[in-house]
């Protein structure tokens, strides 16, 4: 559809490393400034390269003007360069009829003034960096309102220019998505290395990266949820005081109920031992049940046996319990006589 749009974004999309050369000496308007917040369009990040399926080669703001007039009361199209990524998108929106007006501030920008961000790879502690709030690995600085900061050395040409003065910068944050101001105070005297205290990173291993599709996740957020098919099913107290006689619900086909000892026997129920039948001696073994007999077999079972306990014969009521015997019974000509005591060898006998 955009023609020689289409061919510009075939030669960003060949590969990383064609995609820093093939945008330079490529120019578009760059977004200043948006009052419109019917247009998606991010100040400094979007390049407005394309308009109604045209590349825009023409620096002459009157003729882009002109074109939007010209669409006024119906559907405009416009093909927008990201420095985030380096990716390239189309958004329609409505022009205004009273008003054909966009609402943006443009500037004529070639699209490698994005490549002059430095990133953020550490920040030491206690130093003016660390002061000001810079995050490492996540931050980027894009630029800065006391000046035009380009090239490799822009940056640190404009801290030394600001030497034990505030400096304001603009900060992205990859990870958040958002564009801070930050203001930071160059100085050698604060106890290390260099005047900012952090380690930057410059080309093309440092751009920008797309924005992430999700968030990271703040303290206290939840990151996932553990409701089950089982708690769907679950009938609440209002249901059950309706419906008294409904039949219950169908339990779960998820077996994290089912015991582990459970899992790996036959389908098939166990058989009934013979009530004749006298268990052998060896090992024990144990009787687990079927998984398909589900857990009201297993604790019926254990129901019967404590009943059975339960309902077993006890003495009557008020009888004592015989003693225990001690020896044999005694003899028909009477009581046992006491034995005579044995004599050891080492002890004197009796006077």
């Amino acid at each position: 559809m955009f023609g020689a749009l289409n061919r510009f974004i075939a030669r960003l999309d060949d590969g990383p490393r064609e995609q820093g050369s093939s945008i330079h000496g490529t120019f578009g308007f760059q977004v200043l400034r948006n009052t419109n917040a019917e247009i998606p369009l991010e100040p400094w990040f979007d390049f407005i390269i394309g308009i109604n399926g045209r590349t825009i080669d023409n620096p002459d703001p009157n003729l882009f003007a002109a074109e939007v007039h010209n669409c006024a009361g119906s559907a405009i199209s416009l093909g927008l360069f990201s420095a985030k990524g380096q990716k390239i998108r189309e958004v329609f929106f409505q022009v205004p009829a009273e008003k054909p007006s966009l609402g943006l501030s443009l500037q004529w920008t070639p699209l490698s003034a994005t490549e002059d961000v430095w990133h953020i790879l550490d920040v030491i502690p206690n130093s003016p960096a660390d002061t000001a709030g810079l995050l490492p690995y996540g931050d980027y600085v894009i630029g800065s309102p006391e000046g035009l900061v380009r090239g490799e050395s822009g940056l640190g040409e404009l801290v030394e220019d600001y030497m034990n003065r505030p400096l304001r910068l603009f900060v992205y944050n990859h990870e958040y998505n958002v564009t801070r101001p930050v203001t930071i105070t160059p100085t050698r005297t604060w106890g290390g290395e260099g005047a900012l205290g952090c380690v930057l990173g410059f080309g093309a291993l440092h751009r920008i990266p797309a924005p992430l599709e999700e968030p990271p996740h703040g303290p206290g957020e939840t990151l996932f949820s553990t409701d089950s098919a089982f708690d769907e099913q679950r009938p609440t107290s209002s249901a059950s005081h309706a419906a008294p006689n409904a039949a219950p619900l169908a339990p779960p086909t998820a077996d994290f109920l089912v015991p582990a000892n459970m899992q790996f026997q036959s389908k098939s129920p166990p058989l009934a031992p013979s009530p004749s039948a006298k268990p052998k001696k060896g090992r024990a073994h144990h009787a687990f049940a079927s998984p398909s007999a589900g857990l009201d077999d297993y604790f019926k079972e254990g129901e019967e046996k404590s009943k059975e306990q339960d309902y077993a014969p006890l003495a009557r009521a008020g009888s004592v319990p015989p003693p225990p015997k001690i020896g044999g019974p005694p003899r028909a000509g009477g009581p046992p006589k006491a034995a005579t005591p044995v004599q050891k060898e080492d002890e004197p006998g009796a006077e």
